[in-house]
């Protein structure tokens, strides 16, 4: 494929480049947003996005139905991925005002969006340095293509506080963030052209104490279709 193929996810795209753009726009004019100080990714947080009751009932919804957490790639690895995860029911009131709520936010269209996944993580629990975009290279790539192409945004919510560990690494920009519940963080994993970008690599660190708990949405470049 050329540099110019747009079905290639691992390079330089207008379509995503316009999507980071929006979102980045939209985000920097909220007064309740705060930009993350790197020149690598662009990535933001938000305290109080949930409140403690909304966050008590998603720990509760997670708990019901977390699975040992598996590799995209597919497969459980016990030492890459340690943590217990699952696809939340989409229909669920909680799960769509949070969606619908992430959404109005980021002005990203629902239904660009994942299904929101939980993932609960215990001591000593991780998931190490990974990416959350496509790798074009991945032997799944063609099949996400086909379902809504290259992941874009992130967005991660934390639902409880943790007594030690548990921070999202960027590693590549030398920073961290600890837990905080009811704090959203939400970031580009393309760059400014719309290509792959490595500096978005991060990982769940140890938890040390207590239990950590996050939701995690994720947004295509085009309309999400789970069954192609």
């Amino acid at each position: 494929m050329t540099q110019s193929d747009p079905d290639d996810g691992g390079v330089a795209s207008p379509a995503r480049a316009r999507i980071g753009d929006a979102v980045r726009a939209r985000l920097n004019r909220n007064p309740m947003v705060s930009r993350i100080d790197t020149p690598h990714i662009d990535i933001y947080g938000r305290h109080d996005f949930l409140s403690a009751t909304e966050c008590a009932h998603l720990r509760r919804l997670i708990d019901a139905e977390a699975q040992p957490s598996t590799l995209f790639s597919g497969g459980e690895n016990p030492d890459y991925r340690t943590s217990h995860s699952c696809h939340l029911n989409p229909w669920e009131p909680t799960v769509v005002a949070v969606s619908d709520r992430i959404c109005a936010l980021t002005g990203l269209d629902h239904d660009s969006g994942e299904t929101l996944q939980g993932q609960r993580y215990t001591v000593g629990q991780e998931y190490k340095v990974h990416c959350d975009y496509f790798p074009p290279a991945a032997h799944y790539w063609q099949a996400m293509r086909r379902s809504g192409g290259q992941r874009c945004w992130t967005a991660m919510i934390y639902l409880s506080p943790v007594g030690a560990g548990g921070e999202t690494h960027f590693p590549h920009c030398e920073f961290m963030v600890p837990p905080c519940e009811g704090m959203l963080l939400i970031w580009n994993n393309l760059d400014r052209h719309g290509a792959p970008n490595p500096m978005s690599v991060h990982a769940a660190l140890p938890v040390e104490t207590g239990t950590k708990y996050v939701v995690t949405k994720w947004f295509r470049e085009r309309r999400w279709t789970p069954s192609a």
